[in-house]
């Protein structure tokens, strides 16, 4: 018989495990998003290396966990809302990576037990708040692409958070 607190406290580690897999997923695969630019969009290959500057927000959300795990819960949205801002700063909005917010918003829904109710809702508040202050003021793209090259990196934006948001479904814990 496995007691409440016992309970919580798993349900908790499943819970971060999955934060720190999300982590390790996107810090993963941070290094192949200039190289899906060069190779789908053939121009500002180097501008698509800033990318690369979010990268320690996510390695921070594992280190956290070693120490608290909902402290990594806590982070690794956070950490996604601040690289998806700067990205749609350096790419502006219309190469879709604003999208990204909602695969943050998803990490929020998916991350907190029913007692950290307030926690979530914090958090989903907190990003909806920077989305608004955000959204239409982000301006044009640091590189000068053309109309078909922010389209093409547009959809590979939308495919990658379609392939984020898939994955967050499937990995974390289901739970009653």
């Amino acid at each position: 018989m496995t007691l409440p607190q016992q309970a919580g406290a798993a349900d908790d580690a499943l819970l971060t495990q999955a934060s720190v897999t999300v982590a390790w997923v996107i810090l993963l695969n941070k290094p192949f998003y200039p190289l899906y630019v060069w190779w789908f969009v053939g121009e500002g290959t180097l501008t698509s290396c800033l990318t690369m500057l979010g990268a320690p927000l996510f390695a921070l959300v594992i280190w956290l966990s070693r120490r608290n795990g909902l402290q990594a819960r806590i982070a690794l949205p956070i950490a996604g809302a601040v690289d998806t801002i700067a990205e749609t700063y350096l790419f502006g909005a219309a190469s879709g990576t604003e999208l990204f917010l909602i695969a943050c918003m998803m990490i929020i829904a998916l991350s907190f037990r029913q007692s950290e109710a307030l926690i979530k809702r914090g958090l989903a508040i907190a990003l909806f708040v920077a989305f608004v202050l955000f959204h239409g003021r982000t301006g044009g793209p640091l590189y000068p692409w053309t109309e078909d090259q922010i389209a093409t990196l547009r959809n590979i934006n939308i495919f990658a958070v379609a392939g984020l948001t898939a994955f967050l479904a499937l990995r974390y814990p289901n739970r009653a």
